[in-house]
């Protein structure tokens, strides 16, 4: 273990928790009050606060306000942070399958896929009226098929996680070059396409969250359940083995789950860059490598970290809009130069 680790560790698991849903909840907050209309701080914090069962609390928030906060902001706030948290664990959960903090879901095919599924909803399904609705379906898909392909290919290239992130590698490009030969063919929907593959969260609404609850449980579930079975695997296959654990098995489960929280992340958000990458990491720093503490971690301060992002991308340019891929973007590419100047000092 390096020194940044141990310093991570010694905050403890009870500090790193606390810290992380104090982020949390300082994130969503800020979110809540910062917007064109400005509502009442202590006013907006007892109308949520009413809406949990067995707490009644008075608020003065006028219709308006509250119309504003409960219709337009909070679906928006808790749809962030779903997407946020589902693409930090799934980032997390890659990284401990490939022993490697540099891996997101876009190695494996997850985000070409998407990308792909789609450009082919917004070109021949959006002339047709089917675009809104069909687009999250092809890109949930999309995103599903792109790590299958790339795993299928892996597996017959031979065994391990180098042969596995190559194959990821080569799809995601065949997959990128496949959707760029359909935008040449169909120039006028190349906006649609370029706003949807930088992330937005605009429009966001609670049937949204609502739809992908159910994969977001599940897939997170998998992947909290094999925290230790991943810090089992950071010791080597061999070893791993020898302990009675199955590698192979434990990377096709985990890889799957993973698959599963990111396309369920893209179809309501498009894509996101360097959250699953930069949020693991840092929770690292925070917590130490164990990833019974990095996978919960990452999924409660990748929740706050796309909220503020989303925040900034609706206000720092007001009233027009940023997509939030740029946000994360700026933050993400000089924690990701950080990362690489800390991972290289490591293994010299």
């Amino acid at each position: 273990m390096n020194a940044s680790g141990r310093r991570g560790g010694r905050l403890g698991a009870a500090g790193a928790y606390g810290i992380a849903l104090a982020f949390l909840a300082a994130a969503m907050l800020v979110s809540a009050l910062v917007g064109a209309a400005d509502l009442n701080p202590v006013a907006t914090v007892a109308a949520m606060l009413d809406r949990i069962p067995f707490v009644h609390l008075p608020s003065n928030l006028d219709p308006l306000d509250r119309a504003v906060l409960f219709q337009i902001r909070l679906p928006r706030i808790v749809l962030g942070a779903m997407v946020g948290g589902l693409l930090s664990v799934a980032g997390a959960g890659y990284q401990g399958v490939f022993r490697n903090p540099l891996v997101d879901s876009g190695m494996l095919g997850a985000s070409a896929g998407a990308g792909l599924g789609a450009t082919l909803a917004i070109v021949y399904l959006g002339g047709h009226g089917y675009g809104p609705a069909a687009v999250p379906v092809a890109a949930f898909a999309g995103s599903l098929a792109g790590v299958a392909i790339a795993y299928l290919a892996g597996a017959v290239g031979g065994p391990g996680t180098a042969t596995l992130l190559l194959a990821g590698v080569a799809v995601g490009l065949f997959l990128a070059a496949v959707q760029t030969y359909v935008l040449q063919r169909s120039a006028q929907d190349l906006q649609q396409v370029y706003y949807w593959l930088l992330g937005s969260l605009s429009g966001a609404t609670w049937q949204q969250a609502v739809e992908i609850l159910p994969y977001s449980v599940i897939s997170v579930t998998i992947v909290l359940l094999h925290g230790r079975h991943l810090d089992v695997l950071s010791v080597g296959d061999e070893e791993a083995r020898a302990l009675g654990t199955y590698p192979g098995r434990i990377r096709l489960v985990v890889v799957a789950a993973c698959a599963l929280a990111a396309a369920s992340a893209v179809a309501v958000s498009g894509l996101i860059g360097f959250v699953g990458i930069v949020v693991p990491h840092v929770v690292r720093r925070l917590a130490g490598p164990s990833y019974r503490l990095v996978l919960p971690l990452s999924l409660l301060v990748g929740a706050g970290f796309l909220v503020l992002a989303d925040t900034l991308a609706r206000t720092v340019v007001s009233p027009a809009e940023l997509p939030i891929g740029v946000v994360t973007a700026l933050v993400g590419s000089p924690v990701f130069v950080w990362i690489l100047r800390s991972t290289s000092a490591v293994h010299t």
